[in-house]
Formats: C-alpha cells, sequence, structure tokens
C-alpha cells in the first residue's frame, strides 16, 4: 500500500481545489469588490453589454499562484 502515497496526495489536492472553486461558487455573489476593481472592461451599447474584468483575473491569479506555491511547499518537505 505503500505504492498509493502520492495518488492520495493528489486526491487531497484535487478535493481542496474542488471545496475552493465550491466555496467562491457560492459565496462569489457577497465579495464586494470580485468583478468591479477599476481596471475591468465595461462596454455598453445598444442592448448589449460586455464585461472583461482584466483586473479581477490579474488579482485572482496572483492570489491563487500564492496558495498553489504554499501548498507545493507544505507537501515537498
Amino acid at each position: 500500500m505503500a505504492g498509493f502515497e502520492g495518488a492520495g496526495r493528489i486526491l487531497i489536492i484535487a478535493g481542496a481545489v474542488i471545496l475552493a472553486l465550491g466555496l467562491v461558487l457560492v459565496f462569489g455573489p457577497r465579495i464586494p469588490f470580485l468583478g468591479r476593481l477599476p481596471g475591468d472592461i465595461i462596454i455598453r451599447r445598444d442592448g448589449i453589454t460586455f464585461y472583461f474584468p482584466i483586473i479581477t483575473f490579474l488579482v485572482l491569479s496572483a492570489i491563487l499562484t500564492l496558495i498553489v506555491n504554499l501548498i507545493f511547499r507544505i507537501i515537498n518537505k
């Protein structure tokens, strides 16, 4: 059974990612700044709205990168 340690770690990480995604989906609309940061692009024309939250993507990417790096540093100890 010692050969399954790697698979166990992968399942734990996958479970944590799924949990985090679920929390964002449930509590995302209640986070006041999410999707409304300065620099997000909103174009409104005749009945059409185009919304591209580029700064929100950059902030979330930086936060997720830090979290993933911390997780891998803890696992690799």
